[in-house]
This record gives structure tokens, sequence and C-alpha cells, in this order.
């Protein structure tokens, strides 16, 4: 592909493209009607949008805040993707290399963010799973 803009030279950029192509193929194959496709379509859409728009902004905070945007939209193709695994309307196993592209993509955002936003180090999205500290009650009291 030849490459005309900068935001075009950004392996980020390219995992997302990659990420919406996917999408794309996925959103297809699913015939029924329901929210999450559409919301999926959106989401997946914004980030590499957001990614490009932030990228050519001059100032480190303008970026920033784009590519904060990048980042949420990612996380929330994540949480579209569950909730088609929740609802059947895909297999686990059917969107686990997507998630781990969009796994990728979010450590890049993060990268690009510690290097253009004072909140950088505050954000933080580790591959690990999330752990509880304590145990918690359930609506009776009960742990």
């Amino acid at each position: 592909m030849k490459i005309y803009f900068d935001h075009e030279k950004l392996d980020v950029y390219r995992e997302a493209i990659a990420f919406c192509a996917w999408t794309g193929e996925l959103l297809n194959e699913i015939t029924a009607k329901a929210a999450v496709k559409d919301q999926l379509d959106r989401a997946s859409t914004s980030i590499p949008l957001n990614i490009a728009e932030g990228n050519g902004k001059f100032s480190g905070k303008d970026r920033a805040r784009f590519l904060e945007i990048a980042r949420g939209s990612a996380l929330e193709c994540a949480a579209c993707l569950d909730v088609l695994v929740a609802r059947k309307l895909a297999a686990p196993e059917q969107i686990d290399s997507a998630k781990d592209n969009l796994a990728r993509i979010v450590q890049m955002l993060m990268g690009m963010l510690r290097r253009f936003s004072e909140r950088g180090d505050f954000l933080r999205e580790d591959a690990g799973e999330y752990g509880f500290e304590h145990e918690h009650e359930n609506e009776r009291g009960e742990t």
C-alpha cells in the first residue's frame, strides 16, 4: 500500500485497520440483530480514525486526547466481543486472535500516551489477569 500520510506509517494504525477489516468480516457472518454489532462497528472504526486525527495534531496534549479516545474504543471493542460470546453470537475461539490484536493496539497506544500525556504513567493496561485484593460481599453481606 502506498503511503500518503504520516499516520499510515504507524504500526498501531496498521494494526487498527487490520482489526477493522476482521471486524467487518465477523459482523457479516452474524445474521442475528443485536445492538452490540452496531456498537462494535462504530468502536472499531473509531480506533484508526482517532489515531489518524491525533497524529495530525501539533500539540502533545491534543494528540494525547485523540490517542486516549482510540484506546477507549479499543477497550470497548474487547467488551463488545465478550458480549457477542456471552450472547452466543460468536465463539470464544473465534475472537481470541482479535483480542490479541486489540491487546497489541492498546499496548502501542499506551506507549504513545506515555510520550505525549502527563497522565500516561497513570493509565495502565497490563497483559495479565485482573485480580482482587479482597473478597467481595454479595447483596446479603456474605463473602
